[in-house]
């Protein structure tokens, strides 16, 4: 009794602490900052961030946001007008490096002998007749048809070079109102970076304001209805509550953001901060509807003593299986695990110290009837049914298993990985449908930048670009692919006639070469160089625009890259944020695998430990096993990617479905020391401890139902898995545990305990 005596001799010094820390936590939470950027959630060792960088560092820091304009035919002389008048506006600000649509393509052609660069777009055309003299004009301009105007004349892009340094919800402001200053008729679709991070940005604050007080509603709500008093409620309700203030607030104490992933802290906290409480409150009720006579304080004591060690080895586990996530790659990922490991810690110490606490200076309260007469309901009506099952088939039981093991399991064959960021926002919303009509009628949504050190005017090396041109335009996902050696061919053509042997061709010389460029610069707009040569002509660009579904498509245009210029002896600098993509996706990859490791290793060597047996280590971690695998299979099935958000899910379900496994085999354990048999053992502990488990899990599952509100589908998604999740394991721990218990009788069940964790007395 000396843990019920010490949470009684020390109630007020417990309560006053609890308070006072959870009052000064308040004032951290004012300093939360939102951080929407998806590359900064990799570290900056990552290729395609130092990539970046060398390439920023010489081309610039700019971002691109593109504008897609539909109609009939973007050919009409008001949507031409529209757009140029958009295109200009765009152009005359600061916060715009380089604009460019139809109004601003160029037409590199022959004249008499010499070259002229005119723009593609010179009058807007008047009537259907200069409408089609213009569209026949177009389809011969590469440089303006399928890069700024769609294959179907649809639609058509205007792209815009933004400055990174400029806030997002600024810039986004900027490209709002400067679009609504010329309305028309053509459907605007934007996409981008910036726009993806201030979309995210408002949804995250959304989610923090919409799904906390829905989530505190809905726990509130199944709290009540499960206890049926107020106090019942309230005091797990004060878990909840305190736990989330604390996690909130060591973020901006730690100096961290929060993320994407952040949303999902404070829900978390919803569905596994009431556990221990639950528990608690559970066996209280219990207690005191088996034996009235007894005390407040003796209630309290008698259920602290009761609960204390399997409570406190439960919530170890799961603080063990969170802390998985800190072996993640992703930033945020291990930011999470730490974060919400020291919140699950908090609330532990409130379930076993502050809950107990208050409660002793509260009224003894009425025994349940439901409780008191030994009928417990439809719960108990039920398990006892399953263990009489267990009891009689153990081996149909676990061959029913096996087989949905397997079945499920298969689908891990098509478990694909997300290829980009995408699917961070819907796939109706505007951003989605820019980049479905880019990757349809241009070049494609996705880019790759590869930078080339040396003298941009050597022949030899504009031919390496020719021919990197070339290839990697057969590949079936590349759109377009342009570099210096573009523009060099397209003068040669505007300077040579078709029969003679430089039209169309790199010139043999770097006089020839630099001539070229000179002439361009003179004829057309010195700037357009910009975007392919740096300022001294010692490095030069090459833009790849592809579509690409899966990271297989990434991966093949970027080992053609490699390929060719190990040809050549060439080294050049490969970035473009969709091989930051890559890069995040990579690391979901491998963060899963080495988060799931550290998980399953960890609560082996923990429940080895609790119960002095590796096969109970191996038993208790067959239900995670099995939950883990068919979830994951179930993915593939059901075509669910895996994301920044689903790759969380393991070490998360790890966590909480262990807790289910300790309290079932410590309670068939308890069972057998007291002189019953297993078919007895496994009956009483599912008619006792498994009530208490069903409503811990179905208060867990409930708290992360709250995300199926959630404004990012990614969250959504989660939210389904980890109750599929959390179902599998708790069915398996309560069915697939005892039936391998009854079957095959672990020794370490039959030692006896030197101090029993189910204390009665």
């Amino acid at each position: 009794m000396k843990k019920g005596l010490f949470v009684i001799k020390y109630r007020w010094w417990i309560i006053i602490t609890t308070v006072l820390l959870v009052v000064a936590s308040l004032i951290p939470l004012l300093q939360i900052r939102i951080n929407p950027d998806l590359e900064s959630y990799i570290p900056d060792s990552m290729p395609s961030k130092q990539n970046n960088r060398i390439i920023s560092e010489v081309f610039g820091n700019d971002e691109m946001i593109l504008i897609v304009l539909e109609i009939r035919d973007v050919l009409d002389n008001k949507t031409l007008k529209r757009v140029c008048e958009i295109s200009e506006a765009f152009a005359k600000m600061p916060d715009f490096g380089r604009v460019y649509s139809i109004c601003q393509a160029k037409n590199i052609r022959s004249e008499d002998g010499s070259m002229v660069v005119d723009p593609a777009l010179g009058q807007l055309p008047q009537n259907d007749s200069e409408r089609e003299e213009l569209r026949t004009a177009l389809k011969g301009n590469d440089m303006a048809y399928k890069v700024v105007v769609s294959d179907d004349f649809r639609y058509t892009l205007i792209m815009l070079s933004s400055n990174k340094a400029i806030p997002d919800d600024q810039l986004m402001e900027i490209v709002n109102s400067t679009l609504a200053k010329f309305p028309g008729q053509e459907k605007v679709y934007v996409t981008g970076a910036p726009y993806l991070r201030d979309e995210s940005n408002q949804k995250i604050g959304h989610d923090i304001m919409v799904l906390l007080p829905i989530g505190l509603l809905v726990m509130f709500i199944f709290l009540f209805v499960t206890f049926r008093e107020i106090r019942s409620v309230l005091l797990p309700f004060s878990a909840v509550l305190f736990s989330i203030v604390i996690c909130l607030a060591l973020i901006p104490v730690f100096g961290w953001e929060l993320s994407l992933i952040g949303v999902l802290i404070p829900i978390m906290m919803i569905a596994i901060a009431n556990n221990y409480g639950v528990y608690f409150i559970a066996r209280y009720q219990d207690l005191n509807a088996a034996e009235p006579d007894l005390s407040v304080n003796a209630l309290v004591k008698k259920t602290t003593n009761y609960l204390i060690k399997p409570v406190a080895l439960c919530g170890l586990t799961t603080i063990v299986g969170v802390l998985g996530l800190v072996a993640h790659l992703l930033i945020p990922a291990r930011q999470m695990g730490v974060v919400t490991a020291i919140g699950i810690t908090f609330a532990l110490l409130i379930s076993l110290l502050f809950i107990p606490a208050v409660m002793s200076l509260l009224k003894k309260g009425n025994a349940r009837k439901a409780l008191s007469n030994g009928t417990n309901g439809f719960i108990t009506a039920m398990v006892t049914h399953v263990a009489r099952w267990i009891t009689k088939k153990p081996g149909l039981v676990i061959i029913v298993f096996i087989l949905f093991l397997g079945l499920s399991s298969a689908g891990l064959f098509f478990l694909k990985i997300a290829p980009d960021s995408n699917k961070v926002l819907p796939e109706k919303h505007d951003f989605n449908k820019a980049i479905n009509i880019t990757d349809s009628h241009f070049g494609g949504s996705k880019v790759i930048y590869v930078m080339f050190d040396g003298d941009v005017t050597d022949p030899v090396l504009l031919n390496c670009l020719d021919r990197y041109e070339q290839e990697l335009k057969m590949l079936p996902n590349v759109g377009t692919v342009t570099s210096l050696a573009t523009i060099v061919k397209k003068i040669s053509k505007a300077l040579n006639d078709s029969t003679e042997s430089g039209y169309n061709a790199i010139p043999d010389s770097r006089q020839a070469i630099a001539q070229y460029l000179e002439l361009y610069s003179m004829s057309g707009d010195p700037a357009d160089l910009e975007q392919y040569v740096s300022f001294d002509y010692t490095k030069t660009l090459m833009t790849i625009q592809y579509k690409a579904d899966n990271l297989a498509q990434v991966r093949q245009i970027q080992d053609k890259l490699h390929s060719l210029t190990q040809k050549d002896s060439l080294t050049p600098v490969i970035g473009g944020t969709s091989l930051t993509d890559k890069d995040i996706s990579e690391s979901v990859e491998r963060g899963q695998y080495y988060s799931l490791l550290a998980a399953f290793v960890a609560i082996l060597i923990l429940l080895s430990l609790i119960f002095k047996s590796i096969h109970a280590g191996m038993l208790g971690s067959l239900p995670l096993v099995f939950a883990v695998l068919c979830t994951f299979g179930l993915m593939g099935w059901m075509g669910i990617e895996l994301n920044i958000v689903t790759a969380l899910l393991s070490s998360i379900s790890i966590g909480l479905g262990v807790d289910f496994t300790i309290h079932v085999l410590w309670r068939i354990k308890w069972e057998l020391a007291s002189g019953n048999d297993y078919a007895g053992s496994i009956t009483s502990t599912l008619r006792t401890i498994g009530r208490g488990i069903i409503i811990n899990a179905c208060a867990v599952m409930l708290g992360f139902a709250v995300l199926f509100l959630s404004a990012f589908p990614l969250i959504q998604s989660f939210a389904f898995l980890i109750i599929i999740s959390l179902i599998l394991c708790l069915v398996s721990g309560l069915v697939l545990v005892p039936a391998l218990c009854y079957l095959f009788k672990p020794k370490f069940l039959n030692k006896p305990n030197k101090i029993s964790m189910y204390e009665t007395n």
